[in-house]
């Protein structure tokens, strides 16, 4: 498709600027079917506001911006030192700090590997064991 220079007027400054043939071959190889809406100084001096601003990318209109994360700060209920958590609790569950969340993590793993035992062990063995309990109780 043959493209010709177009002039375009600035949505912020209201100058006009060229919309050369080069950027329209570009806009078309990549999918895009607006015409932009800003010159070149007006959209860097855009970009550059939310760099410093530190916000996502303002170059795509109508782009998603990053999930903004709830960070929260919580005693642990185990050892109670104050840490911070990416999301609001709720309920009444417990919130543990990362040491004592790993702790918890590996002592339910080892539970639950002993209670894969427990079912695994033939019936005779585990009778023995009841067995056993009632007579020690």
């Amino acid at each position: 498709m043959l493209f010709s220079d177009k002039s375009l007027t600035c949505k912020d400054c209201q100058k006009s600027f060229l919309f050369t043939a080069g950027e329209q071959d570009f806009y078309a190889t990549k999918g895009l079917v607006h015409e932009p809406g800003r010159c070149p100084e007006c959209r860097n001096r855009r970009k550059q506001q939310a760099i410093a601003l530190n916000l996502p990318s303002v170059s795509a209109p109508g782009a998603i911006p990053p999930k903004m994360v709830d960070v929260s700060e919580v005693a642990c209920a185990e050892c109670g030192v104050v840490t911070t958590v990416p999301f609001r609790p709720r309920l009444a569950r417990p919130v543990y700090c990362k040491e004592c969340y790993t702790k918890q993590k590996a002592a339910l793993q080892a539970a639950e590997s002993a209670e894969v035992a427990v079912e695994a062990a033939p019936v005779e063995t585990v009778e023995a064991v009841e067995a056993v309990e009632a007579v020690v109780s």
